[in-house]
């Protein structure tokens, strides 16, 4: 009986050795629950162009934006689970069992994370036009006229919300959420002074801040971006506890094959250490950030309570 088990055992590992050598055969399809030129979907972009030069089969993104990124979510977390559907989705995901009361998934039993890729800042922008050169400014706005003011957000329960939301109930403010179906449509209406401010990723917003059409109030993250020195942390602005990191990492099915997931894993790894990844996202203002596939799902159930307290502590609620 014993030679019986070892024997099936030698086999399973041979067969998910197997598995991972021979895949890809055909190419793969990066799902990014956001609009073309979102945070989310330029560092899919940056490190799928790299994988698929290594792996030799294409990469193809393929945007699903809508309802804070999961239609897209619900799509890989149905599809088959075999490594040719992969989910890039950012910290928003960790929000929207909070704020969603039917989601067509299980967030934890059907998906399964693989790695983050990146973490960004976002930042604080505001149209020129309104005047304001600090946080202090916005605040102070927003408290002579409680509710009037709107901010912007590339979707309900996205990372974008998430941070507005912190960010606002740690300032003691009051104003009312616009969401979007992605980054690039929110930009557009800030420029436009059509809304009051927007955490941005810093990835989307950098070359309009460069250009003048955007200024920047404030990064959200602990410390202050090298992209962008001179404009301080939301923090060192004066909002304690204020701190936001928006994270983008890779996602597939649960009952995606072990040996899969692992090659998965190593291939993006491989792809973030590659000369030409670390100089663009420099150039964006942001950072590898890795993970072991089981670190990465310990690390999202942790986010999913940190973001269960901002839900209920700002009553948010998809309609």
């Amino acid at each position: 009986m014993k030679r019986i088990l070892t024997l099936l055992a030698a086999t399973l590992l041979a067969g998910g050795v197997a598995a991972q050598a021979a895949w890809p055969t055909k190419p793969i399809r990066m799902v990014v629950p956001f609009t073309a030129g979102s945070g989310t979907d330029i560092i899919a972009r940056t490190v799928g162009d790299v994988m698929a030069k290594n792996l030799g089969q294409p990469v193809l993104i393929d945007n699903k934006p809508g309802a804070g990124g999961t239609i897209g979510a619900a799509q890989v977390a149905k599809s088959d689970p075999d490594g040719y559907t992969v989910l890039i989705h950012s910290s928003g995901h960790a929000l929207n069992p909070s704020i969603y009361p039917a989601l067509a998934y299980d967030t934890v039993k059907d998906l399964t994370g693989v790695t983050p890729l990146a973490a960004l800042p976002n930042v604080l922008v505001v149209s020129p036009s309104r005047g304001w050169k600090t946080v202090a400014d916005l605040v102070a706005a927003a408290k002579a006229h409680p509710g009037q003011m709107n901010y912007a957000s590339a979707g309900m329960g996205s990372a974008t919300h998430m941070n507005a939301e912190k960010f606002r109930l740690r300032a003691g403010i009051e104003a009312q959420h616009v969401p979007f179906k992605g980054t690039p449509e929110a930009l557009s209406d800030i420029i436009g002074g059509r809304n009051d401010w927007f955490f941005a990723p810093l990835s989307a917003a950098l070359p309009l801040i460069k250009d003048g059409k955007l200024q920047a109030l404030a990064v959200s993250t602990s410390q202050r971006s090298p992209a962008l020195p001179g404009v301080p942390t939301t923090v060192e602005a004066g909002i304690a506890d204020s701190e936001y990191t928006f994270w983008v990492g890779m996602i597939v099915p649960s009952a995606t094959p072990p040996a899969v997931v692992q090659r998965l894993h190593d291939e993006a790894l491989k792809a973030l250490n590659s000369p030409e990844v670390k100089e663009r996202l420099v150039k964006l203002g942001a950072e590898p950030f890795t993970m072991a596939p089981e670190q990465f799902n310990a690390y999202i159930r942790t986010e999913m309570g940190s973001a269960a307290q901002i839900a209920r502590a700002a009553n948010l609620k998809a309609q």
